[in-house]
């Protein structure tokens, strides 16, 4: 059975772009922030925001989501209504040369299978509540640990609770910001109160 020319052209098309595709979707690397990148929960500049940093790719998105918090990029990878596949999850290396907690670097972003975290320390994220805090060496981890405290786990590690459960940040608007008073007597109330 001999192929014509046109559908021999057409298939050999077809191969290549189906190569192309799959190409493109195993080079997620990660994306340095900008003044223009804001955190994903809080649709704030990261850059004006203290500690680490993560980044998330989702199937079908060139661009990632980008977190202030470590500890908020884990629980979004196991929240329910996530609506994507993860294929790609990076933090900052607070270990890295360079990297404080005011100024988490550049270029220090590691895959967050490979991270070791340190859980409970006295250190708190972008948005004032515990950090999750990672670094690519397990000695490093252990040092930040003996000075602020916590313990070092690895991802798999890190339970559900330790990242979804909420925590009191202690932020409490002023009371005469006009614009928190007319947002909160803006929300529905339940008959009776």
């Amino acid at each position: 059975m001999r192929v014509p020319f046109r559908h021999a052209v057409f298939l050999a098309a077809l191969a290549l772009l189906s190569a192309c595709k799959e190409d493109v979707a195993q080079t997620f690397k990660p994306q340095e922030m900008t003044p223009e990148t804001l955190g994903h929960y809080c649709q704030m500049n990261l850059l004006e925001h203290p500690g680490p940093k993560a980044q998330v790719f989702l199937e079908g998105n060139a661009a990632p989501l980008f977190f202030s918090q470590v500890r908020d990029a884990i629980a979004y990878t196991r929240a329910p209504e996530q609506v994507a596949p993860i294929v790609a999850v990076y933090v900052n290396d607070m270990g890295a040369a360079g990297a404080t907690w005011e100024e988490p670097g550049k270029g220090n972003w590691i895959a967050a299978d490979k991270a070791f975290y340190v859980v409970g320390s006295a250190r708190q994220g972008g948005m004032g509540a515990p950090e999750t805090v990672p670094f690519s060496n397990r000695e490093r981890a252990a040092a930040f640990a003996l000075v602020e405290g916590g313990r070092v786990l690895a991802l798999a590690d890190i339970t559900d609770a330790m990242v979804l459960t909420p925590v009191e940040t202690g932020a409490v608007p002023e009371p005469d910001d006009a614009d928190y008073l007319g947002r909160l007597r803006a929300l529905p109330h339940p008959a009776g109160e």
